[in-house]
């Protein structure tokens, strides 16, 4: 009976798992921060199995949503608690809960307010997954803005030198992206005839009706009123991308985080802005969603060739004119890898989505596997400069190194590899 509770409500399980962790670290003693770490590990781990069991359940074969749950949260605003997942949000959840357990240990090395550092981060780990899983636009909103506070204390407290005016602006942009979204959820809400929050049914032709509008003296026909709610729901997801040129909060704060914490900004939080492009605006406001996808192309072109000029940069620029540094190159290539993410949903075709769904979780894992390899090198040399390694660099961590290489260009080196083992075999065969 346990087991069939267990399996009838996965989505509850995986989302809520980091949330009982949090529980159970608030009565451990905090001059035994061992036994912190390994209870969030712990959690962090069933989390992470569970979504392993969510995968191998998951009928490829079905289109649509999968281990739906729905039920009544606030009845009289018709507010549900709804959760399921089909083949994109699957894919994020996956990528969230393995990025979070290799998370938690490297964070090992965390020595000052151990309990609040892995309180904070099991607190982040249950929001985004709840981002992931929420089908009603409220609880989506609720979860959305449940990542902001961790987000921000594990930055402004463990993080570098700047790390309370990384937070602070990281804490301003979100904060502006999340009234613009209020307002267009509370827009869905009251122009919805039922008036309700869940995304499937506002998805609905025929569901939102609109009429001419008059704001500020503003006279907005019904189709100017669609575009207007899309293109504030596009700045509310295009700070998260982050979308040319609401991206200036990404780079600072990338250098100010802890390793684990970077990792999760790149790896996780940047697709859940992309996530919410593909959840909420393209299947509510498709007419608009088309009417923007030339601009939406030439956004994403941007921001490839503005994110790898920026990261070349660092290769040249100075560090007091703010470049040399590895983590701040990563950072830029990583708006550069998230342009393609953009350019393929402006496609508009299925091919176009379910490449920017593969390369949103392909870059998640280099940009972690990157990431933690700058930590691990820091470690080890205690600095970020890129003049500064050189052939120093594989004598002090040949593996790590190595480990690089295939973070940076995984097909190359799987492609050696292959040639490798195809002549070894040869060899073999001819003897």
């Amino acid at each position: 009976m346990l087991f069939n509770f267990i399996t009838d409500h996965l989505l509850t399980w995986i989302v809520f798992l980091p949330i009982l962790g949090m529980g159970a670290i608030l009565f451990l003693p905090k001059d035994k921060p061992n036994l912190i770490r390994w209870t969030s590990a712990f959690f962090t781990f069933l989390s992470f199995l569970v979504s392993l069991q969510l995968c191998w359940s998951f009928n490829r074969a079905e289109a649509g949503l999968q281990f739906v749950e729905k039920m009544a949260w606030i009845p009289t605003f018709n507010i549900h608690y709804y959760v399921g997942c089909d083949g994109l949000s699957i894919t994020m959840i996956l990528l969230t809960t393995l990025l979070s357990f290799l998370c938690i240990f490297a964070s090992w090395g965390i020595k000052e307010g151990v309990k609040g550092y892995f309180l904070m981060f099991l607190l982040l780990e249950a929001g985004m997954l709840g981002v992931f899983v929420s089908l009603d636009f409220f609880l989506f909103y609720i979860f959305w803005e449940l990542m902001l506070l961790p987000m921000y204390f594990l930055i402004g407290i463990w993080g570098g030198p700047k790390k309370e005016y990384a937070a602070i602006k990281f804490f301003l942009y979100t904060l502006f992206g999340s009234v613009l979204m209020l307002i267009v959820m509370l827009s869905f809400y009251f122009y919805s005839e039922p008036h309700t929050f869940d995304l499937i049914e506002l998805a609905k032709p025929g569901i939102l009706k609109v009429k001419d509008l008059n704001i500020f003296g503003i006279a907005l026909s019904v189709v100017d009123f669609k575009k207007v709610l899309f293109i504030l729901l596009f700045i509310g997801f295009a700070i998260k991308v982050p979308v040319f040129p609401f991206h200036t909060w990404l780079p600072l704060a990338h250098v100010e985080a802890p390793t684990p914490i970077s990792v999760i900004l790149a790896g996780v939080l940047l697709k859940m802005g992309a996530y919410g492009l593909l959840r909420i605006s393209f299947p509510i406001l498709p007419q608009e969603t088309y009417w923007f996808s030339y601009a939406l192309a030439i956004l994403g072109l941007i921001n490839i060739i503005y994110g790898a000029f920026c990261a070349m940069a660092q290769l040249t620029l100075p560090q007091e004119k703010g470049g040399n540094d590895w983590k701040k190159l990563i950072a830029y290539s990583s708006i550069n890898h998230m342009g393609y993410v953009l350019l393929g949903m402006a496609v508009f075709t299925t091919e176009g989505i379910n490449g920017a769904v593969f390369q949103m979780f392909n870059h998640g894992l280099t940009t972690a596997m990157l990431f933690l390899l700058v930590g691990v090198v820091y470690d080890r040399v205690h600095h970020r400069r890129l003049d500064g390694f050189g052939r120093e660099l594989f004598t002090l961590v040949p593996l790590s190194v190595l480990i690089l290489l295939f973070g940076v260009y995984p097909m190359p080196v799987l492609n050696l590899m292959k040639a490798s083992l195809d002549s070894l075999l040869t060899l073999l065969q001819a003897s």
